[in-house]
């Protein structure tokens, strides 16, 4: 969320900037909002200074034996129009809310131009693609053969777009996430929280989610409760912090989950509607930061770095892009996508997104610390996949496949699993 009075101090600049992101912003009807809203306030405070020394003169015309009449006409006068403006006050605030809600995070001068993936800078690749001297086969097709994912008994039970994990591959699942956590608390210095599944509107709202991407949630209530299904462990990790003051001394705080997250998957279709890529329900190991805005930049960095360490445990080929404005998402300023490869696809797909949100995320839950002059200033918030457990599981698979069929594990897993290698037939081996 923006501040009014910055967006039209910047006016053209930040009508230039959002254009880049595909965003048309009406600065004359911004600064409409904000006129009205700001004579309001003045008319409002003049009534009430009126009010208070027509009071004042009412007691003393009283105390003297004087005719209070005219004046106490006068005092209802005053709280009559005092209501109306409030009245009219309330509506201009709501519809500059609104308005400014609407309005997405803007673009670091150095994300690169265009709207779509094929417009994104390659930062680094990691690791080499296997080769395989046989026809590799995907995820799904790996899983159903060995028996350790079942799509068609998960359709059964909940629609497409869901999966059941069995055995040894219920086990890696587990085992996957468990790793991560391991990674992120004892050698990344985050604290591990279990959170909520179900938020309000409003926490929500203060990560950005609400009201624009309203349609990918899923939401539930109970009477007159309405409650949403979170779509990723940052909601609630961030906004546990909401209308607080950090003292300076607190920060940065790191913070990681590993939750279940729930997802529409609006407009999304063909090959990531098969398999684990694009699901209703998967479950993510979460980063999130909250830190001094002078800092996010050098903590963004270090966050794609902890996200990597986990693909670098799991010895898979990776690579690092710059997203373009255009598909920067609607709270980010910057975002890096790390994207694994995918041999069935022979290409790199996305399996985290790590971000700096800047101050706009912080303005909309009013998470502030204090500055060297003890006011309260908002903080910058970050977060980032590390990572996803069932997009992991389908790169992990498939770059591991064996001729034969099994699979054979990194060895960083054993500990976790205390097998090395999954059989053609789904047995479990040491």
């Amino acid at each position: 969320m923006h501040d009014a009075r910055a967006l039209i101090e910047m006016g053209a600049e930040a009508v230039r900037r959002l254009a880049r992101r595909g965003y048309s912003l009406d600065l004359s009807e911004l600064e409409s909002l904000q006129s009205r809203r700001n004579q309001n306030i003045r008319s409002s405070d003049e009534l009430r200074a009126e009010s208070k020394r027509v009071a004042s003169e009412v007691q003393q015309t009283a105390k003297q034996g004087g005719d209070i009449g005219k004046l106490k006409e006068r005092a209802r006068e005053l709280k009559d129009q005092i209501r109306e403006i409030e009245a009219g006050q309330e509506e201009i605030e709501a519809q500059l809310r609104d308005l400014l809600l609407s309005i997405p995070n803007l673009p670091d001068d150095s994300v690169p131009d265009g709207d779509s993936e094929e417009f994104a800078v390659e930062i680094r690749r990691v690791g080499t693609p296997p080769a395989f001297a046989f026809e590799p086969k995907d995820h799904v097709d790996l899983g159903e053969a060995t028996g350790i994912l079942d799509f068609g008994r998960a359709t059964k039970l909940s629609g497409p777009r869901f999966a059941v994990s069995r055995g040894a591959g219920a086990a890696l699942e587990r085992a996957l996430a468990t790793l991560f956590l391991d990674l992120h608390t004892r050698r990344h210095g985050y604290t591990e929280y279990a959170v909520p599944y179900l938020v309000t509107r409003k926490t929500m709202t203060g990560t950005g989610q609400l009201p624009k991407f309203e349609e990918d949630l899923f939401k539930t209530g109970v009477a007159d409760r309405e409650l949403f299904l979170i779509p990723t462990a940052e909601v609630p990790l961030t906004n546990l912090y909401a209308d607080e003051i950090i003292p300076p001394a607190e920060l940065p705080l790191a913070m990681t989950a590993h939750t279940p997250c729930f997802r529409s998957e609006a407009g999304s279709y063909g090959r990531d509607t098969r398999g684990l890529i694009r699901q209703h329900q998967f479950a993510k190991v979460e980063m999130v930061k909250i830190v001094a805005p002078e800092t996010a930049d050098a903590e963004l960095e270090t966050m794609v770095g902890h996200a990597e360490a986990c693909l670098k445990e799991l010895g898979l080929a990776y690579r690092v892009i710059k997203l373009p404005a255009g598909d920067t998402g609607f709270s980010a300023q910057l975002t890096y996508d790390i994207e694994v490869w995918i041999p069935s696809q022979n290409t790199y797909r996305e399996i985290s997104s790590v971000s700096n949100f800047g101050t706009f995320q912080a303005r909309r839950a009013n998470i502030r610390t204090r500055g060297e002059d003890g006011k309260p200033k908002l903080v910058a918030t970050l977060n980032g996949s590390g990572l996803p457990v069932g997009r992991t599981l389908a790169a992990l698979l498939e770059q591991c496949q064996q001729q034969d069929g099994s699979i054979v594990l990194p060895e960083s897993l054993f500990p976790y699993l205390g097998f090395r290698r999954i059989k053609a037939d789904g047995t479990p081996e040491a």
